[in-house]
């Protein structure tokens, strides 16, 4: 073979290679990580907060899309017990309409729950929240294994954040999910503080927590996902 056809060959095959890459790049699939608020207060704290995790998740890789879900000023009951059994009624709200789609179809590849901290515990439309999604656990364990990262905004410093955030975590194990913390300063989740009259922004160590927790995040969900 001379040289003209070994090159010829060769630049056909590298061709072929690349196509392939580009082929196997083109169908993975995009990863779906969702923020949900779960403040009463519709676009403040906690729903700018689980926004910065969500666009440092983002940021990490271009397969990554994310959708924030604001529950705020959204009537959502809890379970009242039994209501997840198969006999029960289905309770009809808001949950239903704005909320279980976009947890349901498709299941998210990632989850950032956050809540703000009231008497050093969750919010209850957090706790109906964490209630209500026990639908995703019959007939089977939708959420098994997703990645799943807190956070929580509290009014002090030291306002019962990390208690919040183990609150969550407890409930979502149920789910048999992943729980993850953050990168280092939010190994637990991310921590934020409101002192200043709603510009979360400016607790630049709690939006820091926030973006690590993101990015924990979206690194755990692209492992998992194919």
């Amino acid at each position: 073979m001379d040289r003209r056809h070994f090159m010829a060959q060769a630049v056909a095959a590298g061709t072929g290679i690349a196509a392939a890459s580009s082929a196997g790049a083109a169908a993975q699939r995009p990863v779906r990580i969702v923020g949900v608020s779960c403040s009463p207060r519709k676009g403040k704290t906690t729903a700018t907060a689980i926004q910065v995790a969500l666009d440092a998740a983002k940021a990490v890789d271009s397969r990554i899309k994310t959708e924030l879900i604001d529950l705020g000023g959204l009537s959502i009951s809890g379970t009242g017990g039994g209501a997840t059994s198969a006999e029960a009624k289905p309770i009809e709200d808001d949950f239903e309409i704005e909320v279980l789609p976009s947890l349901k179809n498709p299941v998210p590849d990632g989850l950032i729950i956050g809540s703000p901290s009231y008497f050093r515990s969750m919010s209850a439309l957090c706790k109906a929240f964490l209630e209500r999604i026990a639908v995703l656990r019959e007939p089977k364990l939708l959420l098994a294994d997703c990645p799943v990262g807190v956070l929580s905004v509290g009014a002090y410093r030291n306002g019962g954040q990390e208690l919040v955030i183990q609150e969550i975590q407890t409930a979502m194990l149920c789910h048999e999910v992943m729980v993850v913390g953050g990168k280092p300063r939010a190994h637990q989740g991310a921590t934020l503080w409101n002192a200043y009259k709603d510009d979360i922004m400016q607790d630049e160590f709690g939006i820091e927590t926030a973006r690590q927790l993101g990015i924990r995040v979206a690194e755990a969900a692209l492992k998992l996902t194919p």
